[in-house]
This record gives C-alpha cells, sequence and structure tokens, in this order.
C-alpha cells in the first residue's frame, strides 16, 4: 500500500494537521499495516451516522486505552466532498490518529475511481500489498464490530511487528520480513567471534583482555 502514496503527502488529523510527506515517514506508517480507505462525504447523512461507528471500531484497535498492543491498521479518510467545510465534518468525528488527503488533492478522485466507489460510505480494506481485502467493510463493522480485525489479518497474512527488530521495521530500505530475525542471528555470531580475537586464554584458566594489542 506504500506505493499507493509514496509520492503523495498525507495529512495527520491532529490540530496542527501535521503533514507526512517524505518517503521515510509514509513508509514508516503504512509498511506492514491493514490501509481502510473510507470513502466518504460530510453532505451524507448516512455517512455522518456511519463515522462515530467507525471511529470507535478503530479507537478500540489502536488506542491503548483499550488495548496493550495496537493493531496494525491504518485509517485514511478520503473526502469526496464538495468543499473544505464539508471535509471538516467528518474530520471533527474521526481519530487523531486518521490520516486524510487533502481537499486540494485530486489524488482523492483518482482514488474514487480506481476503486470503484459506488456508494456512501465505503471502506476499502486493503492488504498490505494493496490488493483489496474488502471491497466494503461498512456492514461488517457494524456487525461485527473490533472482532472482524481477526479474520482480516489472518486474510492478509500480516506478519506481527512486534517480533520486528525495532531499528530494522524504521528503516526505509525494508528487506523481507525475515531479514531482521537474520540479522539478529549473525549480530550475535559476530559478536561472539569478535569476543575470542579480543581475548586470550592464560594458564589455570583465566581470561585477559588482549583488547588492540
Amino acid at each position: 500500500m506504500v506505493d499507493l502514496f509514496i509520492d503523495r503527502v498525507l495529512l495527520k488529523n491532529n490540530k496542527d494537521q501535521d503533514e507526512l510527506d517524505t518517503e521515510r515517514e509514509i513508509v514508516t506508517r503504512l509498511h506492514n499495516r491493514i490501509l481502510m480507505l473510507f470513502f466518504a462525504s460530510g453532505a451524507c447523512e448516512t455517512c455522518q451516522r456511519f463515522t462515530p461507528t467507525l471511529s470507535n471500531f478503530f479507537k478500540r484497535l489502536t488506542d491503548e486505552f483499550y488495548v496493550d498492543r495496537s493493531a496494525q491498521l491504518v485509517l485514511l479518510y478520503i473526502s469526496l466532498d464538495h468543499s473544505e467545510e464539508q471535509q471538516e465534518v467528518l474530520l471533527k468525528n474521526l481519530p487523531k490518529k486518521c490520516l486524510f488527503l487533502s481537499y486540494e488533492d485530486p489524488y482523492r478522485r483518482e482514488l474514487e475511481e480506481k476503486f470503484k466507489v459506488e456508494e456512501l460510505p465505503t471502506v476499502v480494506v486493503l492488504r498490505p500489498d494493496c490488493s483489496i481485502l474488502i471491497p466494503n467493510a461498512v456492514e461488517e463493522i457494524i456487525h461485527r464490530g473490533p472482532g472482524c480485525f481477526r479474520n482480516w489479518k489472518e486474510a492478509a497474512e500480516l506478519i506481527d511487528r512486534n517480533f520486528m527488530i525495532k531499528e530494522d521495521f524504521e528503516e526505509k530500505s525494508m528487506r523481507s520480513f525475515t531479514d531482521p530475525f537474520r540479522r539478529l542471528k549473525y549480530k550475535v555470531e559476530d559478536e561472539k567471534k569478535a569476543k575470542k580475537k579480543n581475548v586470550r586464554r592464560l594458564g589455570g584458566g583465566r581470561l585477559e583482555d588482549n583488547g588492540g594489542l
């Protein structure tokens, strides 16, 4: 899904509407996550009624008040409004962790066409590889709530990032998902080799640091 937004500017739904406008920021935020594209409009009454449900759904999966480990889930609001004021109507009721495209960004309409959005609201659920997991998850979210995320995670074959090394996960250049495990193994082996080179065994079994001598 990173490919969908790598050259775009994503905004955070906070007071200052901070930008994610670098490749590193976008990769870090979106990589190895399931993405919900929320197509809606502030002028749509059905969207207004659904937004608190979606907001609660997202919070219960990502907010530390409800869960110990935040789900690998991103919510991105794709406004199909006809004015910036209409866009703000729903943003006010969406979580602060939600991302969105600015009203001026024509990419909103490109995404609408790409995912063949025919009704509002629509929540397109994407796997990390950008393929569609669910064309519209609105009814599932309403009737099943946060419990449906487990099925999404299994269907997406999502790799749990909690087992990855932090610095590896945040690297701009993402290698294979097994690479962090291999590098951890090699790191331990390299440390053992270095220790053998810098230490020599003396008589009686006492160890002495050989330093740089």
